[in-house]
């Protein structure tokens, strides 16, 4: 046993310390730093303590030390490791679930979608139910447990998206249904559906009470999605899923939400092959599709777009539940206008399988519309005095009888605090915006204002078949012009074949590269020409551009329908686009077909503009009908066109506008106008305003803000153009160049003026 040397007597000291060499013990350096360690007093080197502490270093020299069991820091690691383990088992277990606070009204709302509404969302339904509201709910609870398909249609505010993303709540928690899909008009709008449903399950101490088995795990995330993998319940994982476009619910025993997933999508986004791989093994595919206002105001106005949409609800949304299942769906929706998508799914006629349904805000209007235009004129002018229509109020207070006679609404408890009824409520947004009040209250969007008698609609010039196949010609053609407008991610062209008096039909448009689907935009184009060419630069790209495309235009032979082939004549490209006018012109300098392609350059000339017929004409220069060529000249030497856009443009659409089998008409390919909205939009993005100037009226042409590319139109514009350098000409314009005038001598003059 290890003696301690500070309970020894000094002579005790001495004596071990004479039987060790202090050499070997310790030299003064190391006795000077230990010594403050060992709390010694500064003295003589004989002084008693310092003969201990010697003494005491003498025996940890020459004491035996046990010998380590293994490596100590490995052991230190271990008991680390272990300790760490335990404690995260801990913090990842959610240990014992709450019990079921109330059995009875759990059970009770398990077949009752409307109680459940009332019951576990109290703050969120406060006022009473409405007729409309109650034949909603049941067939909602009908879709859910039986299955099918239901449309329906509310005035905006009444709270449809609520009531659905309740019945998707109601549908994973008693297990009705395993995958519930939520499908926005885009993927934010879904996600925000999503983040309200995620907002109920994380907050709502009812269903905590009632469905702890679902909500308690939820809760014991406390927000961190990173807390999922690790999440425990009695040592297993729970596999939950708490992520921005997916939430899965934990995977407990006994709990008949176990496992359901709801995940959002954008109707025009990846939506086919939407699946989930389970913790058991098993796939499993959305069974219930919640689709809420699955349309824009932009795509609502776009006949593509709304076709476009109409189709993938057919295919890919419906095709959800995998092959040999029927899937059951939810669409709340708001037509915005005639024709659009909502209106077409509603239309029973069109679409039986929705089962559509339209409820309004107001089913019969007050009978006495004098006594609501005097309301009317009082409320105008107290909002004018900047006042909030008290007066307006007063007068309906003291004649509420007489002005709510005859009028039906839909939703009695529905009004604003500064308002009397649901009636006066009603009557004041239709007074603030008739059109909007109709749209998006009624379900019965008034007709839109009819176009002026020369403008044509995306339906009917869609509508203008001539039922040839893509690509044909007609016998009767004498010209084949093509025209490329180029953008920085695509080039647009059109083929166009002409008669003599400008009969005209579309053989084929398209981009390149072709974008493989029938409705895009520029702005959402998935292949551009950097990614097609794989070109170094933006000049690499459109110079390798529009190599392949004039190849494919220009190189290929155009059968006629008696079968013999023909060439495109004359092929404008367009140059006003910036940085690439050089490298247009460098390109039909030195393309393959440069007898064929030229530059051209589109001119707004609008009332106080020079127009093309008083330019000056110069030796060499080409002069036709609102167009020159003028002569070569400057750096790039290359011909190019100049043409009046605003002419030209209204030239076309009164060939649009001209009947089937009238001289002058232009007409497309095909027998299908389904075909042609995407191409037809283009050509109605832009609409005329007659300006007058300098003594005479032009149509201007300005681009609608609703609409998004023209770029087709510019290219039958282009075509257009192209045929008239060639030589068609209408009748009653003067598509020739005027005569040269013939050089008189001077002497010849002398003789004509004796005579």
């Amino acid at each position: 046993m290890a003696i301690d040397p500070r309970r020894l007597r000094p002579s005790e000291l001495c004596r071990l310390l004479n039987s060790t060499p202090l050499g070997e013990v310790i030299n003064e350096r190391q006795l000077h730093r230990h010594r403050s360690r060992a709390g010694l007093r500064i003295g003589d080197a004989r002084h008693v303590d310092l003969l201990r502490y010697v003494a005491w270093l003498v025996q940890l020299r020459h004491a035996p030390r046990p010998e380590p069991v293994g490596d100590p820091y490995e052991v230190l690691k271990g008991r680390a490791r272990a300790r760490n383990i335990a404690l995260s088992l801990a913090g990842r277990d959610i240990g014992e679930l709450p019990a079921v606070v109330n059995a009875g009204r759990k059970a009770k709302a398990a077949s009752d979608f409307r109680f459940f509404c009332e019951t576990y969302f109290p703050l969120t339904f406060h006022l009473p139910w409405s007729r409309d509201h109650l034949k909603v709910i049941a067939r909602i609870e009908q879709a859910v447990l039986r299955g099918g398909l239901f449309a329906l249609a509310m005035p905006r505010g009444s709270g449809k998206s609520t009531i659905c993303e309740c019945a998707c709540i109601w549908a994973v928690l008693y297990g009705h249904r395993e995958f519930v899909c939520l499908i926005g008009s885009d993927e934010g709008h879904a996600m925000d559906m999503l983040d309200s449903i995620k907002m109920e399950l994380d907050g709502n101490d009812l269903l905590l009470e009632d469905f702890p088995e679902v909500v308690y795990p939820i809760q014991c995330l406390d927000g961190i999605a990173n807390r999922c993998n690790g999440q425990l319940y009695k040592g297993e994982r729970t596999h939950i899923g708490w992520t921005a476009r997916e939430v899965v619910l934990p995977t407990i025993p006994e709990s008949k939400a176990s496992g359901a997933i709801i995940k959002v999508a954008g109707i025009t986004g990846r939506i086919r092959g939407m699946k989930y791989k389970r913790a058991d093994g098993r796939t499993v595919r959305p069974t219930l599709v919640v689709l809420d206002d699955p349309q824009t105001d932009e795509s609502a106005r776009s006949l593509s777009q709304c076709a476009t949409r109409e189709s993938i609800l057919a295919g890919a949304v419906l095709g959800l539940a995998g092959p040999g299942k029927k899937i059951s769906g939810i669409m709340p929706c708001t037509v915005i206008r005639p024709g659009d998508m909502a209106d077409n799914i509603l239309d029973r006629d069109k679409h039986p399988e929705w089962n559509g349904e339209r409820t309004k805000m107001v089913y019969s209007f007050p009978a006495n519309e004098k006594l609501w235009q005097q309301y009317a004129e009082l409320r105008a002018d107290s909002l004018r005095r900047g006042n909030a229509g008290e007066e307006a109020t007063a007068f309906y207070r003291a004649n509420r009888a007489a002005m709510d006679e005859g009028a039906v609404v839909a939703w009695p408890e529905r009004f604003n605090h500064d308002e009397l009824s649901a009636v006066q409520h009603a009557m004041n947004l239709k007074l603030q915006d008739e059109a909007a009040f109709f749209a998006e209250y009624q379900n019965e969007p008034l007709p839109e204002e009819a176009a002026d008698a020369d403008e044509l609609t995306a339906d009917q010039i869609a509508s203008k078949l001539n039922r040839m196949k893509r690509g044909e010609v007609p016998v009767v053609w004498n010209h084949l012009t093509a025209f490329i407008d180029f953008q920085a991610n695509l080039l647009f062209y059109v083929v166009a074949a002409w008669e003599d008096d400008f009969t005209g039909y579309v053989l084929d448009y398209g981009t390149f590269p072709d974008q493989k689907r029938p409705y895009f935009t520029l702005r959402d184009a998935r292949l551009t020409l950097a990614a097609a060419t794989r070109a170094s630069g933006l000049e690499g790209a459109i110079y390798a551009g529009l190599e392949s495309l004039t190849v494919s235009i220009l190189g290929r032979g155009w059968r006629r329908d008696d079968g013999a082939e023909l060439r495109v004549e004359r092929c404008l490209i367009d140059a006003n686009w910036g940085s690439a006018t050089d490298v247009v012109y460098q390109f039909c300098r030195q393309s393959a077909h440069a007898s064929v392609v030229m530059p051209s350059h589109g001119r707004f000339v609008g009332a106080s503009s020079q127009p093309f017929s008083e330019y000056k004409r110069r030796p060499g220069d080409r002069v036709g009908h609102n167009w020159r060529v003028p002569n070569v000249h400057g750096k790039r030497a290359v011909r190019h066109g100049l043409y009046d856009t605003n002419y030209w443009k209204t030239f076309v659409h009164a060939r649009l506008a001209v009947p089937m089998g009238d001289r002058g008409c232009l007409s497309l390919f095909g027998d299908k106008p389904e075909a042609h909205r995407l191409f037809a939009e283009h050509l109605t993005a832009e609409y005329r305003v007659k300006t007058e100037g300098r003594g005479r009226t032009v149509d201007e042409w300005k681009q609608r803000p609703e609409r998004g590319d023209n770029h087709w139109l510019d290219c039958l514009v282009g075509c257009a153009v192209a045929a008239s350098m060639q030589g068609a000409v209408l009748f009653g314009t003067d598509g020739t160049a005027p005569a040269k005038r013939e050089r008189v001598s001077f002497a010849a003059m002398q003789r004509r003026s004796r005579r």
